[in-house]
């Protein structure tokens, strides 16, 4: 095997009085696919800063080997010393850097590299940051929370991306589809410490869960011994006093064990204040239709929601899923058409923006909204810490303001104060934001025993699978379909994600592939469709063998009968596979065809 890339040995770090990492380790191989988990606060970022070589360590030591590039993504890049984006992600090539890249960086990702840094929104921001960690195409690439701001169309061309690149990857992300699909490795920060899984991040949570139950049999072993040895001291018969004051110690010692031990942070406790039920159905639209100026937000949309259902809404950012969001609540008119609301609504919304949080409040200012020290929830008072303590709060946090908090903090606290309102009506719109694996699991759980209606607007692929029961997906200018089922559902269905927003001059693309090239444009290839040019051919011949595999392995007579589940799958991937390639083969002759008329 390569000697590593980077290597972290007994990394510590103390930040004030408290140790934040106490023994962390971590090696990266070439072409590593290493993924890096923990709760919220486990110190993640931190070590992947110490990795960079932006925050220095306490002790332990980093070793990178020479002539190794790296670079860093932040969580929140800093444009301001720039006049454009593209000043900003040419400063990121260093020595034999020749910047081919970028022209193809911003152009996947929907950037023209004039954007002025003083105006761009966070998701342009953080797309030119992304442009900047690929543009050079380095030894290992150090993303800590790469999908933050993205929408699903760039998040699976992301995706995509980092699974074709020859980098050794570090991961930090929230999003479980996208760990799933990239990491091959898991490093799991615990309470200072690193834990290392030799598989990918789909085997990390039932891996985890017995390690956290193997070291609770552990510590109840250990307490009632040190149980045994009490009744030992009071009651035993003296014996030798060497003996004696021996096992005193080993009593003491025992005790000092079980009293250093850090346990693992309880989960948050989160639970939604329930209104008296709404009438059956809850929104009935028909042939709604808005525009903006010339374009067309929603055209001829009819739609009913019943109580008790779970509706996810996706689409690129810009579709106009907020101003959907609000003729569906009945908070704007639409230009054409009728929408009827039920009877008994109590809405809820919880916002992906934050806007209603005053940066220079005090958290427990924000809970009480500036009253005493208790917290209305339901009609019914709660001690401010003890519902700070639900929401994984710590005592001496009440009164940091706001502006301290981080992001994963902040989405709590946003939780916290919504969830203290009755409702029968819960929109949540981008509710995943910044939140831990955890505090995910229980939100989900929370909106799979609601017993009103929910509607999430979601770019999180995998929470759309856990919680919803029908998707209502962008289909092109004003044009939205409602599909059963989750988001995995709706891609079975259709035969692709989401695809990014189409400008007025792009021809309508093929609907089997995102990036396929339309079929009359310009003379000039896209630097986009250049790249997919090149690597169409590498993708087919994959899928050929892929399809020559499965179609000898269901040759075989006694397949069906010895696995049935198995010969199933196969057949599923058959199909799969040889949809591909003929949508790739389809691409590609489109793109040869716009390459001619180009050349000629």
């Amino acid at each position: 095997m390569a000697p590593p890339l980077l290597t972290l040995s007994e990394i510590a770090l103390t930040f004030g009085s408290t140790p934040l990492i106490e023994n962390a380790s971590l090696m990266v191989y070439p072409r590593e696919r290493l993924c890096l988990v923990g709760r919220n606060g486990s110190g993640k970022s931190t070590l992947m800063k110490i990795a960079a070589g932006l925050v220095e360590h306490d002790s332990g030591e980093r070793f990178v080997k020479p002539g190794t590039s790296w670079r860093y993504l932040p969580q929140e890049p800093d444009l301001s010393a720039f006049a454009t984006s593209r000043d900003y992600i040419a400063d990121g090539l260093v020595g034999a850097d020749d910047g081919g890249r970028i022209p193809y960086l911003l152009d996947a990702l929907g950037l023209t590299g004039d954007e002025d840094p003083k105006v761009m929104s966070g998701g342009e921001m953080r797309r030119a940051a992304l442009a900047r960690t690929l543009a050079p195409d380095p030894d290992i690439l150090m993303l800590d929370e790469p999908t933050n701001h993205l929408d699903l169309p760039a998040i699976e061309w992301l995706e995509e991306e980092l699974a074709r690149s020859q980098s050794a990857i570090i991961l930090i992300s929230h999003d479980r589809r996208f760990l799933e699909s990239l990491s091959r490795r898991t490093v799991w920060m615990d309470r200072g410490e690193t834990r290392d899984l030799d598989k990918g991040f789909a085997h990390f949570e039932d891996w985890r869960d017995d390690f956290l139950e193997q070291e609770e049999l552990e510590r109840h072993k250990m307490e009632r011994k040190v149980h045994r040895e009490q009744h030992w001291v009071v009651h035993g018969v003296s014996g030798r006093r060497k003996r004696n004051v021996r096992r005193l110690k080993e009593l003491g010692t025992l005790r000092e064990t079980i009293k250093n031990q850090r346990k693992v942070k309880g989960n948050a406790q989160i639970t939604v204040t329930e209104a008296n039920n709404s009438s059956k159905q809850i929104v009935r639209m028909r042939d709604v239709s808005h525009r903006f100026g010339e374009r067309p937000i929603v055209t001829d949309l009819s739609l009913r929601i019943n109580r008790g259902e779970r509706l996810g809404l996706v689409g690129p950012n810009g579709a106009g899923k907020t101003t959907l969001l609000k003729i569906i609540m009945g908070d704007l008119v639409p230009d054409e058409g009728q929408v009827e609301l039920g009877l008994n609504l109590e809405s809820l919304v919880i916002d992906q923006k934050r806007e209603s949080l005053d940066p220079e409040w005090t958290l427990k200012d924000a809970l009480t909204d500036g009253g005493n020290d208790t917290v209305i929830v339901g009609g019914n008072s709660v001690h401010v810490m003890r519902y700070m303590k639900d929401f994984l709060f710590l005592p001496e946090q009440a009164r940091t303001p706001l502006h301290a908090l981080s992001g994963g903090e902040r989405g709590r606290l946003q939780l916290a104060r919504g969830l203290r309102l009755p409702s029968n009506f819960l929109v949540l719109d981008e509710p995943t934001n910044d939140l831990d694996l955890e505090t995910l699991d229980l939100l989900q759980e929370m909106v799979a025993n609601y017993n009103g209606t929910v509607i999430i607007v979601s770019h999180d692929r995998d929470f759309l699978d856990r919680t919803v029961t029908r998707t209502l997906a962008y289909e092109g200018p004003g044009e939205w379909q409602i599909y059963p089922g989750g988001y995995s559902d709706m891609m079975a269905q259709r035969g692709v994600g989401v695809q990014a927003r189409k400008s007025k001059t792009e021809s309508k693309k093929s609907g089997a592939s995102q990036t396929a090239a339309p079929k009359k444009s310009s003379s000039k290839l896209s630097y986009k469709h250049k790249f997919r040019l090149e690597q169409l051919p590498k993708e087919m011949e994959t899928l050929s063998a892929q399809i020559e595999t499965l179609e000898t392995k269901m040759a075989d007579p006694n397949f069906y009968t010895k696995d049935p589940d198995g010969f199933t799958k196969a057949s599923t991937a058959l199909q799969k596979a040889q949809s591909d390639l003929e949508a790739a083969e389809e691409e590609w002759l489109e793109l040869e065809m716009l390459r001619e008329e180009a050349e000629g």
